[in-house]
């Protein structure tokens, strides 16, 4: 796209690290076994820039069709071009910002320097506080098409990292370093269903499909 530019350290964390190929094979084989489904990239803050690439990715380099975003507190990733670029091919893509999230605020944006600044895609949703004294509750915003709607968070200083650690009252932190990851094994093709329906994803190939099983190798290495 002429005139598209992106942040090269959020745009490198995804297409330049295995997480990408990881992402791809783990769409693909879930698609072959559900079919047509919808799918939802979403991310927190960094996760956040990440999941809008990944999204991108599957929908334009991938032709995966169905694709949804869901970020929170994510920053500006590009400019107004890459924006409008953006917002062409994921038209119901959704950022949601909380109160005075300092995050969403960042890289700054210039409205004196059009084509150079960061310029987020929109739709922006606003979680902000609403009212006074004892009547104050939280509402949400449906901001502009713009993706930089002056009444929503830009309408307010991003200060707080606290509002950034925080959405729809969960905690964003994760209890301990290396904590999140996506878990995906090949046994789960073979696997397929448990008695009732249901496909069953385990974290250990020896671990058989059936929920009690599962149960009980789970009691088991939490005694050894």
């Amino acid at each position: 796209m002429p005139g598209a530019m992106v942040h090269h350290g959020f745009y490198s964390a995804y297409h330049n690290t295995t997480l990408r190929p990881g992402i791809i094979s783990a769409v693909q084989k879930a698609r072959e076994l559900y079919g047509d489904i919808p799918v939802m990239v979403t991310g927190h803050s960094m996760g956040g820039a990440m999941a809008s690439f990944c999204a991108l990715d599957l929908t334009v380099n991938h032709r995966i069709q169905n694709v949804q975003l869901m970020t929170f507190g994510q920053p500006r990733v590009g400019n107004a071009v890459f924006a409008s670029y953006f917002s062409k091919h994921l038209p119901h893509a959704v950022r949601v910002t909380n109160e005075h999230d300092i995050v969403p605020h960042l890289p700054p944006y210039y409205s004196y320097f059009p084509k150079k600044t960061y310029h987020h895609f929109p739709t922006e949703v606003w979680i902000h506080n609403f009212g006074l004294d004892s009547l104050v509750y939280i509402t949400e915003k449906i901001c502009d098409g713009s993706g930089e709607d002056p009444s929503c968070s830009r309408s307010v200083s991003g200060n707080s990292v606290a509002d950034h650690l925080e959405y729809f009252g969960i905690d964003m932190q994760a209890d301990s370093w290396g904590s999140c990851g996506i878990v995906f094994n090949e046994n789960m093709v073979q696997h397929q269903v448990d008695l009732a329906g249901n496909i069953v994803l385990s974290k250990w190939p020896t671990v058989s499909s059936t929920p009690q099983q599962i149960v009980e190798a789970d009691k088991g290495r939490s005694a050894s």
